[in-house]
């Protein structure tokens, strides 16, 4: 496990804007309380509250990944329809201390859905 510190900062923010996530014409995830995640040089990462989501519509995954700085991810399948977006979304289900504001939320690869909507 690694600190974030001066060489690799994260700073983690209530996202002022309200946020909806589509796929296939159908809202999957609505919250006006998403976290944006500044990440040293990477960009932004809106993450939402698993409770402001369609969750019946994810399915885990195979996929994992480790971040250095938050911990495991698990991947999330979405399906809408006969829509079917593989590892379209990730989470950290048990972060490490210094993230511990994203436990319980998701985020989504912008590519893998229709819209990101911010209001």
């Amino acid at each position: 496990m690694r600190e974030p510190g001066p060489d690799h900062p994260i700073t983690i923010t209530r996202h002022a804007k309200r946020v909806r996530v589509h796929l296939n014409g159908v809202v999957v995830a609505d919250t006006e309380a998403a976290l944006r995640l500044a990440e040293a040089s990477y960009l932004p990462v809106l993450y939402i509250p698993r409770a402001d989501t369609r969750f019946a519509l994810f399915s885990p995954s195979a996929r994992t990944s480790h971040c250095p700085y938050k911990g495991a991810a698990s991947y999330y399948d979405l399906t809408v329809g006969d829509t079917v977006r593989p590892n379209a979304v990730w989470s950290y289900e048990d972060p490490f201390p210094a993230v511990a504001a994203i436990r319980d939320h998701l985020a989504f690869y912008p590519d893998k859905v229709d819209a990101i909507q911010e209001e």
